[in-house]
């Protein structure tokens, strides 16, 4: 019968997915669900007076507070305040949103006070017992709410039969979700983390979520040293700046408006006039026609020549006049895949906020 009622729930998932991804391909706003794990009544994993529901709602409330100040980002959160949120309300709040992204933030904790480091999670079959024991644990605060058999549909977290219910329905946002998530990992590396890498799990949040998305271990409290860092001041505030880059870095690789195909009439890669105070001699680099792409380098006020030495060493440059700014681009091409390889270069060359931007031209 768990099983009949999960598959029920998977079909109803499927149907929701293909509409949700129709309204996310529309949206001008890159939206992004914060969770901040635990809550109220469910304090999390603690040791002593350090407890898991404070460290990630401090750490939530910090990183909205940087991701609200970008232009084109909204940000959603699952809880601001210290309340017991469940898990299928928290999927609910994202699914409403039609958000583009979720990412739920957690701490873990043992027995052993060895354990230590980071870990992100992505949705995933593994079936190692360690990771088997963190999924269910995740999923454990399911037993705390009213009524969990009736909502869950017969899914039990402590039964690895009903786990195998669990498939990922949404494959073509895994590999977004594992790009986020080593993102993630990369970025608690540079602030000398020790990292336990990405692992894909069944865990249920990130199953009902129908976008990409991740779970981040910030650490262990278990552990005497790490569990003072990432309860400190300084602690919360580098393990926010930390996810706040690897977001950015992911909405800048995998949304943008501009994305969408424009057709000629609003968005082609030929330059505006520009005022009569702008630079005299406005350049621009070849044209095709048709669909085709370029990485959008940076906007600026001034001009700059089309040069390499002024792109750090890019060629291909080319330039746009719009909305009283300059856009420069690098590269020029009608294959997609081609075009991801030009985006790798130019952040290879430092232009780590580059993206990809989609022409279309009569």
């Amino acid at each position: 019968m768990a099983v009949n009622n999960t598959m029920k729930y998977l079909l109803l998932s499927l149907v929701f997915i293909s509409t949700s991804i129709t309204f996310a391909q529309q949206s001008s706003l890159f939206k992004v669900v914060l969770d901040a794990g635990h809550g109220g009544k469910d304090p999390g994993t603690m040791r002593g007076t350090i407890r898991e529901k404070d460290i990630v709602l401090d750490v939530v409330l910090r990183l909205g507070k940087m991701l609200e100040q970008q232009s084109g980002v909204k940000v959603i959160y699952t809880r601001k305040t210290d309340v017991f949120i469940e898990l299928r309300e928290r999927a609910q709040i994202a699914n409403k949103a039609k958000a583009n992204l979720f990412v739920s933030v957690h701490c873990n904790g043992v027995k052993s006070p060895v354990a230590k480091g980071t870990e992100t999670f992505v949705m995933g079959m593994s079936r190692t017992d360690t990771n088997l024991d963190i999924a269910k644990k995740e999923n454990g605060v399911i037993f705390l709410e009213d009524d969990y058999n009736q909502k869950y549909k017969g899914f039990d977290p402590n039964n690895p039969e009903t786990l195998l219910g669990l498939k990922i329905l949404q494959e073509e946002f895994l590999g977004q979700s594992i790009e986020l998530a080593s993102e993630i990992e990369k970025n608690f590396q540079m602030t000398n983390r020790f990292s336990r890498g990405v692992k894909q799990q069944p865990i249920w949040v990130l199953d009902a979520t129908v976008m990409p998305g991740v779970l981040v271990e910030l650490g262990f409290v278990s552990h005497p040293e790490e569990g003072l860092y990432i309860s400190s001041e300084a602690g919360k505030d580098e393990m926010a700046q930390s996810l706040f880059n690897s977001i950015i870095a992911y909405k800048n690789t995998f949304f943008n408006p501009s994305e969408v195909v424009f057709s000629s009439e609003n968005h082609t890669d030929s330059v505006p006039a520009e005022p009569e105070s702008a630079p005299i001699g406005n350049e621009k680099g070849p044209t095709v026609k048709g669909t085709h792409y370029k990485v959008q380098l940076e906007v600026g006020n001034k001009k700059i020549d089309l040069i390499p030495s002024n792109f750090k060493g890019l060629d291909q440059i080319s330039v746009t006049y719009d909305n009283n700014k300059y856009k420069y681009f690098y590269g020029l091409e009608t294959d997609f895949e081609a075009c991801r390889k030009r985006l790798a270069e130019a952040k290879s060359k430092g232009y780590k906020s580059a993206y990809i931007v989609t022409f279309d031209t009569k």
